[in-house]
């Protein structure tokens, strides 16, 4: 990760996990040893609504506990994208879940397009750990914590009944993300 501050914005809607998915992320940055803040909003609704987790990643101190440019954007659905592709840094990378994200009109930023929920469907039987498949994806691609402490901070945070089938939605999400050219 270097010295740099990322900010990191996990989108979508209510039931998809991505608020579960901000804090592991958080609590991973803090088994590396690097400072975070997590941050979450949701709509009225428990699920099906608005909802989206923002981590603030760096090794340096910082001063303001919300994203407000950000450098990783995950969408898994099109509201998700169409409302917070603007908040992405144009430098940024937008990581999309094609399985319902069909149009993406971000310029300047990378992007990256991988159909998360049917994969997640097809080799895990369940779409419920796309939102860990996702971050598994993030850390192999950006880096932004070490896969080990995610792995770890997935453990220390799911059901012992869903411990296994995280792990391999993480790896899963790892290989996924080797498929790309690193930077």
């Amino acid at each position: 990760m270097g010295t740099n501050k990322k900010e990191i914005r996990l989108s979508g809607s209510g039931g998809q996990g991505l608020i579960t998915a901000g804090i592991i992320l958080a609590k991973a940055a803090v088994l590396d040893d690097i400072l975070v803040t997590q941050t979450q909003s949701y709509g009225p609704e428990s699920r099906g609504g608005a909802s989206r987790a923002d981590v603030i990643i760096s090794k340096k101190k910082f001063y303001f506990p919300e994203a407000t440019k950000c450098d990783i954007l995950l969408t898994l659905t099109q509201k998700a994208c169409d409302k917070y592709s603007q908040d992405l840094k144009g430098s940024g990378i937008l990581i999309a879940d094609t399985t319902f994200v069909k149009n993406i009109t971000i310029l300047n930023s990378k992007v990256y397009e991988v159909p998360f929920t049917k994969i997640a469907e097809e080799k895990l039987g369940s779409v419920l750990p796309t939102n860990i498949m996702s971050l598994g994806f993030i850390v192999k691609l950006t880096k932004v914590v070490t896969q080990k402490s995610l792995k770890q901070a997935v453990k220390n945070s799911v059901k012992s009944q869903y411990v296994d089938m995280n792990m391999k939605a993480i790896n899963i999400g790892f290989k996924l993300a080797s498929n790309y050219n690193q930077e």
